[in-house]
Order: C-alpha cells, then sequence, then structure tokens
C-alpha cells in the first residue's frame, strides 16, 4: 500500500515490473534506520528507504519510510503486507 492509499496485488506488481514503469538505479535503506519488532508469530520491520529511479519517463530522487508486515495464519499461510509513506520533503529525509 502507497502512502496515498493505492494497493497494488502481486499480479500487479508483476506487470508493473514487466513493462518496465520504473527502472531503479538505487533502491537502498539508510543506514542505522532499520527496527525490526516481533510479537508472537507476526513481525515488523521499518526503515528509511532512498528510492533513486525513473518513473514515467521522469528522474526521481526521494526517501520514504516503509514498514513490511510478515505474519502466519497457521490454516491459510505466511502473509506479507508492505507499506510505503509518500516521499519525504527534502529537508526531513537527510
Amino acid at each position: 500500500m502507497t502512502g496515498r492509499g493505492k494497493v497494488s496485488s502481486k499480479a500487479d506488481l508483476i506487470e508493473s515490473a514487466r513493462k518496465k514503469e520504473v527502472t531503479y538505479e538505487r533502491q537502498d535503506e539508510e543506514p542505522g534506520t532499520q527496527k525490526v519488532r516481533v510479537w508472537g508469530d507476526t513481525a515488523v520491520v521499518t526503515a528509511l528507504l532512498w528510492i533513486k529511479a525513473e518513473q514515467g519517463g521522469k528522474p526521481a530522487d526521494y526517501k520514504l519510510w516503509f514498514s513490511d508486515t510478515m505474519f502466519s495464519l497457521r490454516q491459510a499461510g505466511d502473509t506479507f503486507l508492505a507499506r510505503l509513506s509518500l516521499p519525504l520533503p527534502k529537508a526531513e529525509s537527510k
């Protein structure tokens, strides 16, 4: 889920990759920002992510916070949810 509320399915992400809608030059966590929290069979990972890419034919260079949630539902198998913030203003992303 993006910071604007857009939800993408696995099929959506695969199709976007096939179309090369975004070409990443860089997609790295900022050192020292990752935190992992575990509660029972649920884990949440958060970190500040630096993105440098070409999106829709335009250059993009920004940072955003992300959280990945992984949990296991014994009957349904493993589940994964990723959430992204909106890009941070340059002054906040240092």
